[in-house]
């Protein structure tokens, strides 16, 4: 009975362990908030399409432009591969920004908001 009841701990505390790490692990991954740069997303648009090259819109403010690190920020931000556009708009945490976006250029009205850096991500394949 000793034997048995050993083999399942032998079993059991590994397991768990290994799942508290993938919870740990899930819970723990950075976002744009811990990069350098006050970075915040304030306004986000997604085509409908699932099927075809999905393209995702973001604005995020940047508070320390200074200290900002754009590309890091950007990495952090999904893309698919076949034909998948992800276009991250910055702006200035002090200036007017918009807090709504559109499919269709110029994404938001440009003669109210500047942005101060715009990187684009694009899938693999295609």
């Amino acid at each position: 009975m000793q034997k048995k009841s050993k083999r399942i701990w032998l079993i059991a505390i590994p397991l768990i362990l290994m799942l508290s790490y993938f919870i740990y692990d899930a819970y723990s991954q950075p976002s744009i908030e811990d990069l350098p740069g006050d970075f915040k997303e304030v306004a986000f648009v997604r085509n409908e399409n699932n099927k075809g090259g999905i393209i995702r819109i973001y604005a995020v403010t940047v508070g320390d432009q200074m200290n900002a690190q754009y590309d890091q920020c950007a990495d952090l931000f999904p893309v698919n591969d076949y034909g998948s556009t992800t276009k991250i708009y910055f702006f200035d945490k002090r200036n007017p920004f918009p807090t709504s976006l559109q499919l269709e250029d110029p994404h938001y009205d440009t003669s109210k908001y500047e942005a101060i850096n715009i990187l684009t991500r694009r899938g693999l394949k295609k």
